[in-house]
Parts: structure tokens; C-alpha cells; sequence
């Protein structure tokens, strides 16, 4: 589906009926608007400016200013148990009917101390000092696939660099085979659109097909690699498994599945919203191309400005107030993140894109609090080069067919993305 960059709304356009600060019980989030999925920015700034605090009718309260998102990311009386902890309704029984996953459930949706348990079993495969030492294999893997782009003179960017790239990169860290690598895509994807608030029943049946498939390759990974150790992250998961006090078998399998699907997820999407921002902001492409300064800032700025991962889900352990409005002990709280990064108490012009915004590393693309993104600095490492990269290496890159996105809203990016290169 084709949708349009992030633009600054001229009127106010709403996620339901029209409406105005005195008519505030009409705005509806309607994540079932394919317009809104298509560029959701628009009806972020209603919603933010008409009531940033709203109920919707599908059982959650959503959240779209910067510091009530940041609040709910951050303070310990928000769980990310909904499963545990959230009160039975509309959304929460969807999310329920995911029958086939793994037993074991991965710190994604973890509270402390469990989270804290498994988080630390893994982090340090993804601090920023393990990162640096994969950089020359990232730059190894863009040049390979910009080489052949220069062969060409064009290259679909989401399928030959976006994509291959971050999936090589998770499989060399976790020692996992890649001859299936389009199968497992199409599993992640499957997977990923279960998260959507606006999945049908057929695209939750097909998620919970993708657990069950996804789940029995990665326990087969497993078996083999019992047999096969080497100095890879899952061999010492698996290490820590066998000593049996600090990660079950289930709970082996659910963290491969979140870093095998977590680890290139984002990261194909932050690189391909990022390229198209910067080819619909030539002065900006410009900016970054001629000054080398850039580099660590550009990606936080294209994270705030279009980032992959919209919106995250959060439940009130006791009674919680915003403003004036009473939030009830297991009512879930949408988080909107998209919303968050273009408020513009936080952000200056925030529908603008500024590579030399001072504060863009504030954004929230990445979450906060204990959940904050585990692999943020792979994600930017992967972004930073493959984006730097492209457009160093071509003088001359531009769209060569109108982008196509996926009908998304959770994690939103670019399906195709078709270039001329010279």
C-alpha cells in the first residue's frame, strides 16, 4: 500500500469523526482507518491537541504527549504483564488468542524480576563496545550490496540492503543457519502482524501458524547447536540453561525467537523510512552526504522523525492520574511513540526534519525505562552505515517507482522501495 511521509496536518483531521476541543467525546482512535495507518502524523496532533488522554472503545486509554508517553515507558508502577495483570476486554482478549507461542514467554513482556533475570543474561552481546567490534563485518555486508546496486544502476532497497544486511548480522551473532532465510522472513512478518491493533482473525490465525512454525525451526537450532558448541550467544544461552538456575528450556527458546525477530525487524524498517525521508528532504540528504559530523546524530533524528515501532502497550499496577483523568489499576495504556517523538513541547518544528536537531536523541523510538530497546545500539550501528554508506557511495540516488508500505501501525516501514543508483 502506498502511503506518503510523515507531513504536517493543515486542518484537523482526527482518527474518527471530525471534532473540536469543546467535542472531545467524539475522537476516536481508529487504528481500522487505512488512512490513518498510511501516515498516521496527522491524527497523532489531534488527538495530542484535542485530548492527549483519550479512552477508546476498543477497552485501552491512549497516550500521545511526549511526557505522559515517557511516563508510562519509565515508572515502575506500569507493568508490561498484560497477560498478568491487565483487566480482560476487547484489546487484551485479542492479544490472548496467541495460542501456539512458545511456553515460555520472553522479557519483552516481563516485569522485574524475571526481566531483569533475562536481560542480563544477554546484554552484553549488544553493549555499544561489542557493537563497534561487528562494524567492519556491517560495512562488509553494505558494500557487497551496494556493489551490486552499482552493476545494476538500481536496487530495491528493502530486499537487497534493508533486510539482508541486519538478518546476517543477528544470524552471525547467534551462530544461526540462513539457507531459510526467506521462510523465516515471512514467519517475522506474520509474527509482527499480530501486534497490530487492527489484525483480523485470519491474521491471527496466521501469527499463531508462524509461532508454531517458527518456534519447532528455532528448538531444532537448538538440538543441533547442544551438540555444537562455539562461542556464540546462543551457545552460551544455552551454557547458562544447562547450569538449570537461571533460564528454562521455554524461556531459552522465547529469548532466541525475540532477538532472532527483534534483531532485524527494526532495523529494516529504521533503514528504509529513513532513506525515503531523506530522498523527500534533499536539503537534508545533502546536509548529512557533505558533513561527516552527522554521522552519530543523523539516525536519532530519522528514529523521532518516522520511526519503525509507533506505539507499545503498558498496564497500571494501582490507580494512575493524567491531567484530570483517573487511569483504573489494569486498564491497558497505549503508548504512542510516534506521537510522543512529534510533540512539540519536546521538539522544536517537530514535522520538520533536522539532521542537526540538538535534542533528536530523545526520541522514543526506542522505548525507555527497563524495556528500553536491547539491541538500540546494533539498530543504529546497522542504520548509520548502510544509510551513510548509500548515499556517499551514489552522487546520484533517486525513487525509481512510488514506495509501497505495509498496511501497518505498530511497526511501520516500507515494503518496497525502488531506487535508480549512479
Amino acid at each position: 500500500m502506498a502511503g506518503p511521509a510523515p507531513t504536517p496536518p493543515t486542518s484537523s483531521t482526527t482518527t474518527g469523526s471530525p471534532t473540536s476541543s469543546s467535542t472531545t467525546n467524539t475522537v476516536l482512535f481508529n487504528p481500522f482507518d487505512p488512512a490513518v495507518r498510511a501516515d498516521p502524523y496527522p491524527s497523532y496532533r489531534t488527538l495530542r491537541e484535542v485530548e492527549p488522554v483519550h479512552r477508546s472503545s476498543i477497552g485501552l486509554v491512549v497516550l500521545t504527549r511526549y511526557a505522559d508517553v515517557s511516563r508510562a515507558l519509565r515508572e515502575t508502577v506500569f507493568s508490561r504483564d498484560l497477560e498478568t495483570n491487565a483487566t480482560p476486554g476487547p484489546f487484551v482478549g485479542r492479544r490472548r488468542q496467541l495460542r501456539n507461542a512458545p511456553r515460555g514467554r520472553s522479557m519483552l513482556v516481563l516485569d522485574p524480576p524475571d526481566h531483569t533475570r533475562l536481560r542480563r543474561l544477554v546484554q552484553a552481546a549488544f553493549t555499544p563496545r561489542a557493537i563497534d567490534r561487528l562494524r567492519p563485518r556491517i560495512q562488509q555486508l553494505v558494500d557487497a550490496a551496494l556493489d551490486r546496486a552499482a552493476g545494476s544502476g538500481g536496487t530495491e532497497l528493502v530486499g537487497d540492503l534493508a533486510f539482508p544486511v541486519p538478518f546476517q548480522v543477528i544470524s552471525d551473532l547467534l551462530a544461526m543457519p540462513t539457507e531459510r532465510a526467506e521462510e523465516l522472513r515471512s514467519w517475522s512478518q506474520a509474527l509482527t502482524q499480530g501486534l497490530e491493533p487492527a489484525c483480523t482473525e485470519e491474521q491471527l490465525a496466521a501469527a499463531d501458524v508462524a509461532a508454531r512454525s517458527m518456534g519447532g525451526y528455532v528448538q531444532d537450532v537448538i538440538a543441533d547447536r547442544r551438540r555444537h558448541l562455539g562461542d556464540d550467544v546462543l551457545s552460551g544461552l544455552i551454557a547458562v540453561e544447562e547450569e538449570g538456575d537461571a533460564l528454562t528450556t521455554d524461556e531459552l527458546v522465547a529469548t532466541v525467537l525475540l532477538l532472532y525477530i527483534a534483531g532485524h525487524e527494526t532495523t529494516v524498517n529504521l533503514i528504509g523510512n529513513g532513506v525515503l525521508a531523506l530522498l523527500r528532504h534533499p536539503d537534508q540528504l545533502a546536509r548529512w552526504r557533505a558533513d561527516p559530523t552527522l554521522d552519530a546524530h543523523a539516525v536519532d533524528e530519522l528514529l523521532r522523525f518516522d520511526g519503525p515501532v509507533q506505539l507499545t502497550v503498558r498496564v497500571p499496577l494501582e490507580p494512575v492520574r493524567f491531567d484530570d483523568v483517573e487511569v483504573e489499576a489494569g486498564t491497558p495504556v497505549m503508548a504512542v511513540l510516534g506521537a510522543a517523538n512529534h510533540d512539540p513541547a519536546e521538539f522544536d518544528r517537530p514535522d520538520d526534519l533536522d539532521l542537526g536537531r540538538p535534542n533528536a536523541s530523545r526520541h522514543l523510538a526506542f522505548g525507555g525505562g527497563i524495556h528500553y530497546c536491547l539491541g538500540a545500539a546494533l539498530a543504529r550501528a546497522e542504520a548509520q552505515i548502510a544509510i551513510g554508506t548509500l548515499i556517499r557511495r551514489f552522487a546520484h540516488v533517486e525513487l525509481a517507482a512510488e514506495p509501497e508500505w505495509r498496511d501497518r501501525l505498530t511497526i511501520r516501514g516500507v515494503s518496497r522501495l525502488e531506487l535508480a543508483v549512479a
